[in-house]
């Protein structure tokens, strides 16, 4: 079962079946959101996806970056990140019309970040979402 479906552009769909959200830059004790934070943080958050879908294709959606204040501190400008951060694997039927339907799915972790915690809704994803090649990115496997 999952827990909502997203119409690609293409007009394909596919089923999130599992979605992980934490905050962007929840447990920041020190220092402030730039380039060297933000770019520790995807790391960290392409690490635990890779650990937590080992099996198939991930892909990651690269997020905006604003840069609120002209000024520069120690670590450069302040850059921030969209405040939500996700990992979620999204499958769909088979990409390969040989495989058996019955047995077999196609597959695709993906990591993104969006400006709230609103899960991704059909036509209303997140435009990043909705442009997904699925049959470029996605693999098949068996049941």
């Amino acid at each position: 079962m999952s827990l909502t479906r997203v119409i690609l552009a293409s007009g394909h769909s596919v089923d999130l079946t599992e979605l992980r959200m934490s905050s962007t830059y929840g447990g920041l004790l020190e220092g402030y959101p730039c380039k060297p934070v933000n770019d520790i943080r995807i790391k960290g958050l392409l690490h635990t996806a890779e650990r937590a879908f080992p099996n198939g294709p991930m892909h990651f959606v690269t997020p905006p970056r604003e840069y609120p204040d002209q000024y520069a501190g120690a670590f450069g400008p302040v850059e921030i990140l969209p405040p939500v951060a996700c990992v979620g694997y999204f499958r769909s039927g088979p990409l390969d019309p040989a495989h058996d339907p019955v047995l077999y799915r196609s597959g695709l972790t993906v990591v993104w970040f969006q400006p709230t915690t609103q899960v991704p809704y059909e036509c209303e994803a997140a435009t990043e979402l909705r442009e997904l090649d699925w049959a470029g990115l996605a693999r098949d496997y068996e049941l």
